[in-house]
Formats: C-alpha cells, sequence, structure tokens
C-alpha cells in the first residue's frame, strides 16, 4: 500500500528563514540539502515540502500540484486563487508580519489623493491587486508590473506613484515618499487545496500541522514560572499571579508547603518575579514554552 504524503509548499524568500523556524518549534525539523535546492527534507514522512515563492504559492495550491502552503494574503488575492484558507500564522516576532499595500508618491508631487492619478503611471510587483483598485475608484491610470526597486521609480521620475509593501512606512519616508492610501492588508495564511482539503487523511494532517503552528506562535510571547510557597503565603502569591486560567497548585512532601506553575506573558517577569518573591515565594523557576494549545 502506498504511503499517503500532503505536498506542503514553503515559502522561498523573505519569509523563508522566518517560517522554518516557526516550523522547527511546531516540531518540524527542515532542512535544505544545500543552498540551491528546492526540496527541504522534513522530519515527518508524510511531508513532502517544497520552496516555492510565496508570490506562486497559492496558484499551485488552487490547481491541486500541492495540497496547502504557507504564503501572504496578498498573494492569494492577486491571483484570485479559489483555496481554503486553513489558519492565520501571522507574528511579529518571528518576521511572520502583518504588512500593508500602500499607494505612494513623492513629497511635495501636489498629489494628494487617487483622483489626482488620473492618466498617471503606477508601478507594483501588485499589479493585478492595483488594477482592481483604481478600477473601483473610476481613475484611469497605467499600471506596470516592477520587478524590484519600486522606490526608486517614482523618486527617480520614471512613474508617477508606486503601490508597495510596507511595515512600518520608514523605508518610503527615507525615499521621500507619501501614503495616500492603503490599497490591501496582508497576513501569512497556511492555505489548502479545495479537493485536498476534503480528503479526511490530508484534512487531519493539515490540522494537526495548523494546531501545532498556533501552539508554537501562542508560545512566543509567554514562560512558564514554577515556585515553592508557604501555606501562610499562598493567598497573597496566588493574588498577584496573572494566568491563563488558573494557576497548578499542589501539595509538596513537606507539610504547610505548595508548589505553583503557571504561565505568563514574558513581558512581566521582570517586574513580577520581585513582586512574588516579596510576597513570599521561594525557589522561582522561569523556562521557555515551545507550544501553548489554547
Amino acid at each position: 500500500m502506498k504511503s499517503k504524503v500532503l505536498k506542503f509548499g514553503l515559502p522561498k524568500g523573505s519569509l523563508q528563514e522566518s517560517t522554518f523556524k516557526m516550523l522547527k518549534k511546531a516540531g518540524f525539523n527542515v532542512n535544505l540539502p544545500n543552498p540551491r535546492s528546492y526540496f527541504p527534507s522534513v522530519d515527518d514522512s508524510e511531508i513532502q515540502a517544497v520552496l516555492l515563492r510565496a508570490q506562486e504559492m497559492s496558484r499551485y495550491i488552487q490547481d491541486g500540484a500541492l495540497d496547502c502552503g504557507i504564503t501572504g494574503n496578498d498573494w492569494i488575492l492577486e491571483n484570485n486563487s479559489d483555496v481554503v484558507r486553513v489558519t492565520d500564522l501571522t507574528y511579529a516576532k518571528q518576521g511572520l508580519n502583518k504588512v500593508r499595500w500602500v499607494l505612494a508618491v513623492p513629497e511635495g508631487s501636489g498629489i494628494k489623493n487617487v483622483k489626482d492619478l488620473n492618466g498617471k503611471r503606477v508601478a507594483t510587483e501588485l499589479v493585478n491587486v492595483t488594477r482592481e483598485y483604481f478600477k473601483k475608484n473610476k481613475v484611469k491610470v497605467e499600471v506596470e508590473f516592477s520587478w524590484g526597486a519600486t522606490e526608486v521609480k517614482v523618486s527617480g521620475g520614471l512613474v508617477d506613484a508606486i503601490v508597495e509593501l510596507t511595515e512600518t512606512g520608514s523605508s518610503l519616508r527615507a525615499n521621500k515618499l507619501v501614503e495616500i492610501a492603503t490599497l490591501c492588508e496582508s497576513t501569512t495564511q497556511l492555505i489548502a487545496n479545495k479537493n485536498s482539503y476534503k480528503d479526511s487523511w490530508k484534512r487531519a494532517k493539515m490540522e494537526q500541522v495548523a494546531l501545532l503552528l498556533q501552539g508554537a506562535i501562542a508560545a512566543e510571547e509567554k514562560v512558564g514560572l514554577k515556585m515553592n510557597v508557604r501555606k501562610e503565603n499562598l493567598k497573597a502569591v496566588i493574588g498577584r499571579l496573572p494566568a491563563l486560567k488558573k494557576p497548578t497548585i499542589s501539595g509538596l512532601s513537606d507539610d504547610g508547603w505548595f508548589a505553583i506553575e503557571t504561565i505568563i506573558d514574558e513581558k512581566v517577569v521582570r517586574v513580577l518575579i520581585p513582586v512574588l518573591k516579596q510576597a513570599g515565594a521561594q525557589g522561582i523557576i522561569e523556562y521557555p514554552l515551545n507550544k501553548v494549545i489554547l
């Protein structure tokens, strides 16, 4: 009997490193035989991975060449792909950022809104979304595909405006550009082919991967805390202890002592530990988390 395999597309380029890191934290070790390889190995015999540009991912998933993959919502929209959105994987700390595609023009150009671009030329990599945006706004422009260095084209006078990806807007400001509109926002998505998602085995496998990835993302800003507390200090310590739900409390072999374990936001640890110590907690241990399944 032939082994069942899930064909999984992983993004090559800007999302590659962050995706590999998150998969590792989720429990999947992904390795490339060499830097030029497009076929990573995964320590799960049921997953067959291939590297593709995020821009192309949704097309191959829609066509059924791949069962599922990770890409940005922007490229799903650009390709007008009919796919299943399994889960959102956006998490800035790992480089899987929420981003925007914005319409930008040179400072001092006199262009204040989209209507002012009527009859002008716009450069972008997100051609179809851009054309649809101007069509909805009833503005006639020439939209041309940009292979890169898009900011240079507008600041150099080659085009009148650009539609470009931004997270903070710092690159646009550095090139003396101003935003006049946001065309769309994009998040990192795990998507699936519709027929593959109807297959019970493939769907279960995708949902297993999605659950572990979401658990890894949820764990990124949290840590575990363990401590010992005397009975008379228990109420005071618990009163200062935030938790996902309630802390776990168990008795120790020594009468009158309890062990407390909980999960908290990492950002509050440096403030919280001295407070807990003052309230009577002893033997405080902080430890990192790989996954938190909510």
